[in-house]
């Protein structure tokens, strides 16, 4: 008898959804880093996409299990970038965080062209965090802080759409039908 596994994806998506629009309230100018959003960034950003990552494996899911476990770490290595200078390791450069940034980018760019064969709703997700992630590169580049706010307000709505596709995975699901469209790719 073989058993029927849960999709896990809206968990990563809720974990990376929620925690990006936290991140991004900070980065629109509306409030400082602080314990909450690096928590976050721990716990439900990182950790929680991890596990989803594995899940995914387990369910042979090659694009699930790299988006997934990749952006966890992400979430890790920021934090670590953010909270490590207080520990007396040399803090980064704006412009050797652009570089992160930038290769951050390249890879979701990359991981765009993969959700083509997916729903809209996924396509927009990798689509609003590559320019998410330029923008930021760009901002710490340039040193602008307009282009943060712009990155600001450009991520809390990839961090709103990440959202909503998890909801409408869980929701359709639990309907057996479609509630929230998610813009399937035929």
């Amino acid at each position: 008898m073989s058993t029927k596994l849960a999709n896990p994806a809206p968990l990563g998506l809720m974990g990376f959804g929620m925690t990006t629009v936290l991140l991004n309230i900070h980065n629109a100018g509306f409030f400082p880093i602080d314990s909450m959003i690096l928590s976050m960034g721990i716990f439900y950003g990182g950790i929680a996409q991890i596990i989803v990552g594995i899940m995914c494996f387990m369910r042979g899911d090659t694009f699930g299990t790299t988006a997934f476990t990749s952006y966890g770490l992400f979430w890790l290595t920021l934090v670590g970038l953010i909270l490590m200078p207080s520990a007396g390791v040399q803090a980064s450069t704006p412009a050797f965080m652009g570089w992160y940034l930038v290769l951050w980018g390249m890879f979701t760019g990359f991981m765009f062209v993969g959700s083509l064969k997916y729903p809209i709703a996924k396509q927009f997700v990798f689509g609003s965090l590559t320019i998410l992630f330029f923008l930021l590169a760009a901002r710490d580049f340039t040193g602008s802080e307009l282009l943060g706010t712009i990155a600001g307000y450009e991520g809390i709505i990839c961090g709103l759409s990440a959202i909503y596709f998890a909801m409408a995975q869980v929701i359709n699901n639990e309907y057996g039908r479609t509630v929230f469209p998610v813009g399937e790719n035929k």
